[in-house]
């Protein structure tokens, strides 16, 4: 069943469960419970599609390191980001979940082989096959790869899940038919409000633009918003709790991390069709989209305290060039037009005739244009971000339309995010000039410290739009804001969903 708020205004709705977003993890979770026998709630502030006016209450401050404007920074309607999700996906390494001595507030508190079958799940849910595929498929299907030392540089895949639109509202038949769920739509909740004792929650204040109003009583509840509305919600719930929600020990909107965009440097005299055919490029193996990309070799990891960080190698146009005219028209589509059904329409039938004809240009065409001095063998950073708990998300002292207070980022990076890219970028240098495969010519910023952000190396110059660690999970609540199981420490009866439950930011995950 659905309803608009305003069909169900002044009525008090009560349930097992109630989950605050119907983006990919508030989507999931209500299928998951649904299929266990409960009853859900699932609220979205957004409507079915794009609304500028709601649009407007991701309003927001940037006070750190360059960053898109927030209100663009997410989409709040049914289905959120994912309709303009470029459809990567991983799985994460090991390593990751792990405590590294030389990453302060590292390690999870769930492990890599908790998380197997949930994967296995994961990518059924994304109709990927259950096993995903590794470098050696490219090796069978005839793609010539280097033979790196894989202690040194790693070669990992991403898969692609190409269906557009798989958590749209269109696609949500489901959730909409079943009798145990009730989506309310255009429905923002103002506050988490607390019991008295502030060990559980009491209720949901839920209200629209229009001023109507409805109370929400669950069981238990989700709160599944996204990495920047998950900490700015919890914070601004504090009508019992004047720190806010799981804010107890100041952790809450701490460690936001992001994948940071740059460019690592580039490749001289190199064998750079065989590379460019390797690494910048789709290749279709058993059936599945996949795409690779390079990371440092566990053991360097350890050796040189390095993050798990990446990059792959693509051309690109030279520093302080100029953006091609399809670039330049491809990130107007892309950002200029409002993100509504018809804008996302044309921005996908250009990706989609994009990605045709680079299946059939590349790698001849960034081979010519390097031949040509046009075009750089660039070493494209997509990187993880350590856990910095400097670099939040707090309350501006100005509020949105509903009368909450709007995000405040201060996005930092620290020295190691640096530190990893330079390590893997010579490392690589080092195994190409092994290989006989070319010399890398270093970024000049990487000999210093600040991250440097350069709009010519990719169509999203400062990250992947993903935002994590903002409310991390941890085992015991000094350390973070909810446990390995997403409870918020201290509430009975509130959960959190999504990516800000990551203490780490796991840097083979891009969009």
């Amino acid at each position: 069943m659905h309803h608009d708020l305003d069909a169900v205004a002044g009525k008090t709705l009560s349930t097992q469960v109630c989950v605050i977003g119907a983006g990919v993890a508030g989507i999931s979770l209500a299928r998951k419970l649904l299929s266990s026998g409960l009853e859900v709630i699932l609220l979205e502030s957004g409507g079915i599609d794009y609304e500028a006016d709601i649009a407007g209450l991701n309003e927001g401050e940037n006070t750190g390191l360059d960053y898109y404007n927030l209100k663009d920074a997410r989409l709040r309607f049914f289905g959120g980001t994912t309709a303009i999700w470029g459809g990567r996906c991983a799985q994460l390494d090991p390593i990751d979940f792990q405590k590294r001595s030389w990453v302060e507030h590292s390690g999870w508190p769930i492990s890599w082989a908790e998380m197997q079958p949930y994967y296995r799940e994961a990518r059924e849910i994304l109709g990927l096959p259950p096993t995903p595929p590794c470098i050696s498929d490219l090796d069978r299907a005839g793609i010539a790869m280097p033979d790196f030392n894989p202690d040194r540089v790693r070669q990992l895949l991403w898969t692609f899940d190409e269906k557009h639109g798989r958590f749209s509202f269109d696609n949500c038949r489901d959730l909409r038919n079943d009798p145990r769920c009730r989506i309310v739509t255009r429905a923002t909740v103002r506050e988490i409000v607390a019991a008295r004792d502030a060990g559980s929650i009491d209720h949901l204040d839920v209200r629209d633009l229009s001023g109507n109003r409805i109370m929400v009583k669950a069981r238990h509840y989700v709160l599944a918003v996204g990495g920047i509305e998950n900490a700015r919600l919890l914070l601004a719930s504090r009508s019992v709790m004047p720190m806010g929600l799981g804010n107890g020990h100041d952790w809450v909107g701490r460690c936001f991390m992001e994948h940071p965009h740059a460019r690592g440097g580039r490749i001289l005299a190199g064998r750079n069709w065989m590379l460019l055919n390797a690494f910048a490029k789709r290749h279709k193996v058993n059936g599945q989209s996949v795409a690779a990309l390079l990371s440092p070799g566990l053991r360097l990891q350890k050796n040189e305290a390095l993050l798990n960080t990446s990059l792959t190698i693509a051309g690109r146009r030279p520093p302080h060039g100029r953006e091609s005219y399809a670039m330049r028209t491809y990130s107007r589509l892309k950002h200029d037009m409002a993100p509504d059904r018809r804008g996302r329409g044309l921005w996908m039938a250009v990706k989609k005739t994009a990605h045709h004809v680079l299946r059939y240009s590349e790698p001849a065409r960034p081979w010519m244009l390097n031949r040509l001095g046009m075009l750089d063998l660039g070493l494209l950073v997509r990187a993880e971000q350590a856990p910095n708990r400097e670099s939040r998300v707090t309350l501006s002292r100005l509020c949105d339309p509903m009368g909450v207070p709007i995000s405040k980022l201060h996005w930092r990076a620290s020295a190691i995010d640096t530190r990893s890219v330079s390590g893997l970028v010579q490392a690589l240098d080092t195994e190409l000039r092994r290989l006989d495969l070319g010399v890398v010519e270093p970024a000049s910023w990487l000999e210093g410290q600040e991250w440097q952000f350069d709009p010519l190396v990719s169509a999203h110059p400062f990250g992947g739009f993903h935002h994590m660690g903002t409310t991390r999970m941890s085992d015991s609540p000094s350390e973070g804001v909810a446990d390995g199981r997403g409870r918020v420490h201290g509430i009975a009866n509130l959960s959190i969903a999504g990516s800000s439950l990551f203490p780490t930011s796991v840097g083979q995950i891009q969009p």
